[in-house]
C-alpha cells in the first residue's frame, strides 16, 4: 500500500487538459486530403516562430491564438504542419516562419508557451504545444543522422526523410523525471538551479538515461543533485514540455536520508520545507514559486494541500 496520502489538486496540469482536437494522424500521408483540407474555407492557420505565436484577448475575457483562413496565411514552401481537426470538422495547420507576421494596428502580441499556456483555452494550448514541439524538432534535425545529407519534410511535418539513404526520422521526445521528495517528517525538498533568479525554488528534475527505468532515474537524479537517497517512488502524472523536446514524468518520492549535499553544478541550493515554513517564505517573498504552467506546481500543491500562496501575500 502506498505511503503517499496527498490530495489531488483541482487545478489541472498545464498543457494536459482535454482539447477536443483529433490529431488525425492517418491523414498525414494523404496528400490529396491535405490539399483539400488546406483549401477548405473553415480551415484555420497560425504562424509559429522561435517557440512563439501571436495571441490576442477576446471580447469574452479569454485569450486565443491569432488564426486566419488558409488563403490569408503567409506563403511557405514546405514548413506547413497539419495539427488535426476538431469535432466540427475544422482543420488546423501551423506554419513555421523566420518571424511572426506584423500586426501593428491590432493588440495581438507574441507569446511563448510559458506565458500563453496559462492564458489559452485547452484547444489552443494543445495546438500550440504541438506546433512548438514540431518547430523545435524541425529546426534541430535538418540533416540525416545516418549519412549527413539534408533531409526533406514529409507526413505534414511529422517525418523528415533522407533522399540519399532513405532513412526516415521522427520527432523525438526525451523522457525526463520531475519529483517532489518528502522525508519522514513530511517536509518537502525544493532546490534552486544555478541559472535561476535568487529565491526561485522548485522540485528536482532530470533526464532518463539509456538503460535506466524511470524509478531508477528518480533515485539517481535526487542523489546526484542533492545527496539525498530515496526509497518509495510513486508516479503521479505526465506533461508535454517542448523546451525543446521533453515529456515530464511526475513523481512523489520518499527520502531515506535527510542531509543535503548539493552538486553545485545543476543545483546551487536545496532546502527542506515544512508547510508552515514554505507559507512564510512565499508570503515574505524569500522564496519564489515555480512557474504556474509547470507540473512542479501540481506536485507541490498535492503535498501542500491547497493552491500555493503568491509572493507578498496570501492567495
Amino acid at each position: 500500500m502506498s505511503t503517499f496520502d496527498y490530495a489531488v489538486t483541482d487545478r489541472p496540469i498545464g498543457l494536459t487538459a482535454p482539447s477536443g482536437i483529433d490529431r488525425a494522424a492517418h491523414h498525414r500521408l494523404d496528400e490529396a486530403w491535405l490539399a483539400a483540407a488546406w483549401s477548405h474555407p473553415t480551415t484555420r492557420v497560425f504562424v509559429v516562430s522561435g517557440g512563439q505565436v501571436l495571441i490576442d484577448d477576446t471580447a469574452e475575457g479569454g485569450t486565443e491564438i491569432v488564426m486566419t483562413p488558409a488563403f490569408e496565411a503567409p506563403p511557405t514552401e514546405t514548413h506547413r504542419y497539419f495539427l488535426g481537426t476538431d469535432a466540427d470538422g475544422v482543420s488546423y495547420f501551423a506554419l513555421q516562419k523566420d518571424s511572426l507576421p506584423g500586426r501593428m494596428d491590432q493588440p495581438a502580441r507574441p507569446a511563448g508557451l510559458r506565458e500563453a499556456g496559462m492564458l489559452l483555452g485547452p484547444r489552443d494550448a494543445a495546438l500550440m504545444v504541438h506546433a512548438v514541439a514540431l518547430e523545435n524538432w524541425q529546426r534541430l534535425h535538418r540533416f540525416c543522422s545516418r549519412c549527413g545529407e539534408r533531409t526533406v519534410i514529409a507526413a505534414a511535418g511529422h517525418i523528415r526523410r533522407c533522399p540519399v539513404c532513405g532513412a526516415e526520422h521522427y520527432p523525438r521526445t526525451d523522457p525526463a523525471v520531475i519529483m517532489l521528495v518528502t522525508d519522514d517528517r513530511d517536509r518537502a525538498l525544493l532546490g534552486r538551479q544555478v541559472h535561476w533568479p535568487e529565491g526561485r525554488f522548485s522540485t528536482l528534475a532530470g533526464f532518463v538515461e539509456p538503460g535506466e527505468s524511470i524509478e531508477q532515474s528518480v533515485a539517481r537524479e535526487v542523489f546526484e543533485e542533492a545527496g539525498i537517497t530515496v526509497g518509495e517512488v510513486e508516479y503521479v502524472a505526465s506533461q508535454p514540455w517542448p523546451f525543446p523536446s521533453s515529456l515530464m514524468l511526475g513523481f512523489m518520492a520518499r527520502a531515506t536520508s535527510a542531509e543535503i549535499d548539493v552538486d553545485g553544478e545543476e543545483i546551487e541550493e536545496a532546502r527542506w520545507f515544512s508547510r508552515e515554513e514554505l507559507t512564510e517564505a512565499f508570503e515574505s517573498g524569500e522564496v519564489l514559486p515555480p512557474y504556474g504552467i509547470s507540473i512542479a506546481s501540481h506536485l507541490i500543491e498535492m503535498w501542500y494541500g491547497k493552491p500555493l500562496p503568491k509572493p507578498g501575500g496570501v492567495g
